[in-house]
């Protein structure tokens, strides 16, 4: 009964979002360049009979990059996609999709009119009922084929330039591992050489818009295999907690009894398997991860190195960090100081904001004290937590957002790392994605967090606090003014009011009953001022 329920479920799966499409995965669409699959609709390319998008040229950004990266030529994801791909589906009004077959993040419809929120909760206000739903969730993305997507197992130049592709199926789940995994890889150069220092995900501006994006991927993909509209993902308010509460056969996976490092038989995930966990292999082969199955799922919380991240982060160094009015700063890396992304990234002291790549803190905090797959950047996504973790994460970024109302133009739009200026598409992605499109409050993009929702009067209160803020931190100027405004005033009250005495001494015997205008202007608007 069960398999012939997952079969049904891979028949009426619809297009989904990810890495290479399956129809573009051929010889003909790589030596053509061209990824414009046709819509099922009417059979067009991209659906242009009926105007839901057309094949064009990609419109790469020309803005000079950071000095991180001192290549060009030599990784097939610099100026993505066009290694691959020069000529892809462009969606009008609010389709999306590698052939325009779906509805942009927050619409829903047969014609993509219809507006739609969604609301994203802690993991223990979920009932028992959706608490299973969502583990079994999980494992049905981990056990059903991606119908629509196929990973790449070899370099454009391994393929020959395109004329040998090199294309694997994989699992919902692992599709996303790998995706993760490609984003951060290190770049091949030859021989045994490899460059570390390169991250299309992390380490730089895009870090928040890029895994925002692969959520809502996550999310959309989930919807699709399961036929549940309403799914969306949990999160785990990790602030303050003293241990890994999450971490039991009730939720995400409690402690094997015999091995402090694997996860309990008891648990929903103690028979999955790892991918993409062994960068060095891969290096030295100067080969990509192929997604072959390398061992079960490594955690063994609490027991990290102490000198790093001696505890999970508070709830102060969280209010510290969405009080940094600078989304980005200096070099715009892990060495950026003051920078709102790096601290919530975790290269910055969640109490001071200045780099400290020796410490981990707040996003970071949370992947080393995991102690296991969660702790390797490349392979993360292996572990589910990484999804709770990463919509928490998301969560706070949304909350900057919400409390700073930044313009477009605060992302930065040049002289970032590789692959995240705001113009540039985000690795691997396709449909194509920019780094600045997703730089925008959550519910225009169709969802919101449960303890984020507010009332009239929270959202005002929370528009003021960063002006609060900034009075606070000029207070003392304030005082100052006020105190000087306040002598200033009474030494000018003080001179009128003897201007109005002399006046007033004037016996009213003497006084003339009329006087020349001239003479009357020069007494009432006479001043030594």
């Amino acid at each position: 009964m069960l398999l012939f329920a997952m079969g049904f479920l891979l028949v009426i799966l619809q297009p989904s979002t990810g890495q290479f499409p399956r129809a573009c995965a051929n010889t003909q669409s790589l030596l053509r360049k061209e990824c414009c699959p046709p819509w099922d609709g009417d059979g067009s390319p991209c659906g242009e009979l009926s105007r839901r998008g057309s094949c064009q040229n990609i419109l790469l950004s020309q803005a000079p990059l950071g000095p991180q990266f001192p290549f060009s030529g030599v990784d097939d994801r610099e100026d993505w996609p066009s290694v691959f791909y020069n000529r892809t589906c462009k969606c009008e009004g609010n389709f999306m999709g590698f052939n325009c077959g779906e509805c942009k993040f927050g619409f829903s419809g047969l014609n993509c009119t219809e507006r739609r929120l969604r609301t994203r909760r802690n993991i223990f206000q979920l009932t028992t009922s959706e608490k299973d739903k969502f583990l079994a969730y999980l494992n049905l993305a981990k056990n059903t084929p991606s119908q629509d997507y196929v990973i790449a197992t070899g370099t454009y130049a391994q393929m020959n330039n395109g004329s040998n592709p090199m294309f694997r199926n994989i699992n919902v789940y692992d599709l996303f591992v790998w995706m993760h995994y490609y984003a951060s890889r290190d770049t091949l150069l030859g021989g045994s050489n490899v460059w570390r220092d390169i991250d299309f995900a992390h380490e730089a501006p895009g870090f928040l818009p890029w895994h925002r994006v692969f959520l809502l991927m996550w999310e959309r993909e989930i919807q699709k295999i399961t036929g549940d509209d309403n799914f969306t993902i949990p999160y785990w308010d990790w602030r303050d907690a003293e241990d890994c509460v999450v971490c039991t056969d009730e939720y995400m996976g409690g402690r094997h009894p015999t091995n402090p490092n694997l996860l309990s038989p008891a648990s929903f995930f103690f028979s999955w398997q790892v991918i993409c966990t062994r960068s060095e292999e891969y290096n030295s082969q100067q080969a990509l991860c192929n997604a072959t199955s390398e061992g079960p799922i490594l955690r063994n919380p609490g027991n990290n190195d102490k000198s790093r991240t001696p505890r999970l982060p508070s709830s102060a160094e969280v209010e510290f960090c969405l009080s940094l009015t600078q989304y980005e700063s200096g070099s715009m890396d892990k060495m950026a100081n003051y920078s709102f992304r790096n601290t919530l990234e975790g290269f910055a002291d969640p109490r001071t904001a200045i780099s400290n790549i020796s410490q981990s803190g707040l996003h970071n905090a949370l992947h080393i004290y995991m102690n296991g797959s969660m702790s390797q950047v490349q392979g993360s996504a292996n572990d589910p937590i990484f999804v709770l973790h990463h919509a928490f994460v998301d969560s706070i970024f949304e909350r900057w957002l919400r409390r700073h109302r930044p313009m477009l133009e605060v992302y930065p739009a040049a002289n970032a790392p590789i692959g995240h200026n705001r113009e540039n598409y985000m690795v691997p992605f396709i449909p194509l994605y920019r780094n600045g499109e997703f730089f925008k409050p959550s519910r225009e993009l169709g969802y919101d967090y449960e303890y984020l929702q507010e009332t009239a009067l929270d959202s005002f209160q929370e528009f003021l606090i960063p002006y609060l803020e900034q009075a606070r931190q000029i207070w003392a100027w304030l005082v100052g003014a006020a105190v000087i405004g306040g002598i200033v005033t009474a030494v000018l009250t003080g001179l009128i009011l003897a201007c109005w005495k002399k006046r007033r001494g004037t016996s009213s015997e003497i006084q003339p009953l009329l006087t020349e205008s001239e003479d009357y202007n020069n007494m009432c608007y006479q001043s030594n001022f």
